[in-house]
């Protein structure tokens, strides 16, 4: 993005500053919100960084109506020390109109370089007037941006900035599963000559003129890699807008899938699937477990990733490999009595194509277990 644009700047939403984490241990709950809580000053970094001069928020920049005094005073103190920058901040459906006293506080004193986008009024950013839609409720069931129509100067860049779905995504709806309302060819019904959405925590654009900047800190394995945001440089009025992902993520969501095969190498296939080990402190990691294996090569698979556990931020493991049980597996069990038939009956239930699969699962679930202690009590 080199030379001089009529208009640069970065486009962000869904921050959800104060979001709880609550699923997760509370030392994964601290770190995460440690990095939410300063997705502000990363996206001043990136502006900085990218030479804009303002930061759209679309939506969602607090995770409830009513954000904790603390939070709410130092998010704005950080934007406020980004003085060369001016931000915009968009009512969401999680902080909507409806949450009087956030924006009402807001409002009483704001920093010179922020600016509150409550009313569909035009504001101007420079060269560019930009046409807000403030999410009024939590689900406002209807196409806020139809008030994006409205004429501004003659020979201004038109900037749309709006919360909400305009598709269906994977059945959901939109991030929060309320229906698709915004017209995906809003940005040209409206003139737009860029349209900045918020609510999809991951990137998408439709159509050039149409993006979702995603969440700048990821909060699921919904959406995998690190949070970002996106650079934008508009020319001209009419010119196609030049857009740029930048990450501004400090923890990586990543998930992978371990298909195993009889006789096939687990740990060399674990090994693939890992991150660097320099950056699992950082990761969030889910991990599958799929496939068959014999109860030696399951053994040691779950052997080496509970060694490489600690190394990472979380690791969420789901584990349905379905034990194929060699010669001997069983023996090492036991060779007789009820510890040999347990095992025996266990094997038997895993391997049943009349039981559901769930119920295979957990006779191979336990039957993986049995072999475990077995082993290591040799």
């Amino acid at each position: 993005m080199k030379g001089g644009g009529l208009i640069r700047f970065v486009h962000s939403a869904d921050l959800h500053l104060g979001k709880p984490f609550g699923r997760f241990p509370e030392d994964v709950r601290h770190r995460l919100r440690l990095a939410r809580q300063g997705t502000v000053a990363r996206l001043a970094q990136a502006a900085r960084d990218g030479g804009a001069t303002h930061v759209l928020l679309a939506g969602d920049t607090f995770d409830a109506e009513t954000p904790q005094p603390r939070l709410l005073r130092q998010a704005v103190n950080a934007m406020a020390a980004a003085r060369t920058l001016t931000w915009v901040i968009l009512p969401g459906n999680h902080d909507s109109l409806t949450a009087t006293e956030l924006w009402a506080t807001l409002a009483r004193d704001p920093p010179p370089n922020v600016q509150l986008a409550l009313t569909p009024a035009p504001l101007d950013i420079g060269p560019a007037v930009l046409l807000p839609a403030p999410c009024t409720a939590r689900r406002p069931g209807t196409d806020l941006t139809a008030t994006l129509d409205q004429p501004t100067r003659a020979g201004a860049i038109r900037i749309g900035l709006a919360h909400g779905a305009i598709t269906d995504f994977a059945g959901a709806g939109s991030e929060d599963g309320n229906p698709a309302v915004i017209p995906p060819d809003r940005a040209h019904r409206s003139g737009l000559d860029y349209l900045a959405l918020g609510d999809w925590h991951g990137q998408l654009g439709a159509g050039g003129r149409t993006w979702y900047a995603g969440t700048p800190e990821r909060d699921s394995f919904r959406h995998f890699g690190p949070g970002a945001a996106l650079l934008v440089q508009i020319d001209a009025p009419g010119a196609l807008p030049q857009v740029t992902p930048v990450v501004t993520g400090a923890i990586d969501w990543r998930a992978g899938v371990l298909d195993m095969l009889p006789g096939m190498d687990g740990a060399a296939g674990l090994a693939a699937l890992l991150p660097p080990q320099a950056t699992r402190a950082d990761t969030m990691l889910r991990l599958a477990l799929q496939g068959r294996a014999d109860l030696t090569q399951g053994q040691a698979l779950r052997a080496a990733i509970a060694a490489v556990l600690p190394d990472f931020l979380h690791l969420d493991l789901t584990d349905t490999l379905a034990p194929d049980v060699a010669a001997g597996d069983l023996d090492r069990i036991d060779r007789a009595g009820a510890l040999r038939q347990a095992a025996d009956l266990l094997a038997a239930q895993a391997a049943d194509p009349a039981a559901t699969d769930q119920q295979r699962q957990f006779a191979g679930a336990a039957l993986s277990r049995l072999f475990a202690f077995a082993v290591e009590g040799t």
